[in-house]
């Protein structure tokens, strides 16, 4: 009987913890499945963006910044409306993050190893690393840092609750001298924006936020970086093991279209451009020389439909807005027309401003209806700037290329590696029109698109 009774028990027992075992795993995928059932069923993704020029800002035609591109494509994979709620700094956006109903926080946040035991990051999707930027006045009088052991006496302020912060306090850890501040009350751009003006002399930022700001603030220099490369990633909710899977598989696919490669050249390509030189002087010539051809210019861009930014952008690349510019080829004025595309135009008076912006504007939009329709979206605008520069021709000449060496002849990001190649004999020997600087019209569009960025910061949009 005893034995029977024994034999019983372990068969319930066995039962139990198999019929417990079961509802376990059910109730585990249960969690793992719940914040990706519950977007989907929803149809909204619930995410905090940090408002700043690298992550989300609304521009003269909509919201911008990189990791809200990225964002609203994930969401339109998902087949969702982005919901989003904006954060002024780091912290706040770690605050917020807390929320049960937020899904994803979106801060340019690099994963380190202390906010690895507190966040569920995803998929990494940049790299960026620390670097030290400080006043360039302090060149002047001999302050300005090379490396760690020099930031002792300098006054220095990073966001509270950053990586920045924790780097600071791994150096202290490790003996170096630093008087460093952390505030709670400024995003990273309002720290730049101090050192710029000299309230501070230092601060640190990530390397590609960095790159975006140099060119809106003339005082700052980059010191030295102060980290190895680390990865940055959005901070998922708990319980969204589904979710990251999700994007992971996600992320893939966007890396192999190309539209992640297309998305960092829209918005990182030209800050290789940059020249601190030139900067300053077209800063300037934004208050004394573009007020005499802004009406133009506005005038021009409602007539043909062109962004304002577009063609003054454009007229300081030809001819620094000098209304009397002549190149040794005979190109004239401030959009630096040749004899027959002004005669095309109806430019009777090459040097007269208004004629030559109206002509030049007149001339870029029949580059840009000239592009093949298969050229879509911001691409069409970059297309049709370098048929500008270096003629339609040898950008069809650069699109055959590209499809015989297997890119993307429709593509930007690809095209920019041809044209390069139309200046090397092998290649340009089997094209229609020969020999191009095609390295030549890279550069002219990464500038206009720096001359384009600063433009539309200083004009509010």
């Amino acid at each position: 009987m005893k034995k029977a009774t024994f034999i019983l028990l372990a068969l319930s027992l066995f039962t139990f913890g198999w019929i417990s075992h079961i509802l376990y795993d059910d109730i585990k995928e249960f969690f793992r499945e719940k914040t990706l059932n519950k977007i989907k069923k929803g149809g909204v993704l619930n995410v905090v963006l940090l408002n700043s020029a690298s992550t989300y800002y609304i521009g003269s035609d909509g919201p911008k910044g990189f990791e809200y591109d990225l964002l609203d494509a994930y969401a339109k994979h998902l087949g969702v409306k982005l919901n989003i709620t904006t954060a002024n700094t780091i912290k706040e956006a770690i605050e917020l993050s807390k929320n049960p109903d937020i899904h994803i926080t979106s801060a340019a946040l690099s994963k380190t190893k202390e906010r690895e035991k507190t966040f569920n990051f995803g998929p990494s999707y940049f790299e960026a690393q620390e670097q030290v930027i400080c006043n360039r006045k302090m060149l002047s009088d001999g302050r300005f840092p090379t490396n760690v052991d020099d930031l002792s006496g300098l006054k220095i302020v990073v966001g509270e609750d950053t990586s920045h912060s924790e780097t600071i306090e791994q150096l202290k850890a490790e003996g170096v001298d630093i008087n460093a501040t952390y505030a709670s009350e400024y995003s990273t751009e309002e720290l730049i924006a101090q050192v710029d003006s000299n309230e501070i002399d230092c601060t640190i930022v990530d390397s590609n936020i960095y790159a975006l700001n140099q060119r809106y603030f003339q005082n700052i220099a980059l010191a030295f970086d102060i980290s190895s490369r680390a990865q940055q990633a959005w901070v998922l909710t708990p319980d969204s093991q589904m979710l990251k899977e999700d994007m992971y598989s996600w992320l893939n696919s966007f890396n192999q279209s190309g539209e992640m490669a297309r998305l960092k050249d829209h918005y990182y390509s030209y800050v290789v451009f940059f020249d601190y030189y030139d900067t300053v002087m077209f800063n300037k010539r934004i208050d004394t020389v573009l007020p005499q051809y802004k009406k133009y210019f506005k005038e021009a861009s409602l007539k043909y439909d062109i962004p304002f930014s577009v063609l003054a952008a454009l007229s300081y690349q030809e001819s620094h807005w000098s209304s009397n510019a002549i190149s040794n080829t005979g190109v004239k004025g401030l959009m630096m027309l040749t004899q027959s595309t002004a005669d095309h135009h109806g430019v009777k008076n090459r040097v007269d401003p208004k004629q030559s912006i109206f002509g030049g504007a007149k001339h870029l939009d029949l580059m840009i209806k000239s592009v093949p329709s298969e050229v879509v979206g911001e691409d069409r605008l970059k297309f049709a700037l370098a048929a500008y520069n270096i003629g339609l021709g040898h950008i069809f000449d650069a699109q055959k290329l590209a499809q015989q060496i297997g890119l993307n002849q429709n593509s930007w990001t690809d095209l920019k590696t041809v044209l390069p190649l139309l200046s090397q004999k092998k290649h340009y020997k089997t094209l229609k029109h020969g020999y191009a600087r095609g390295g030549e019209a890279v550069r002219y569009v990464d500038a206009i698109y720096d001359y384009m960025s600063i433009l539309q910061k200083s004009e509010g949009v």
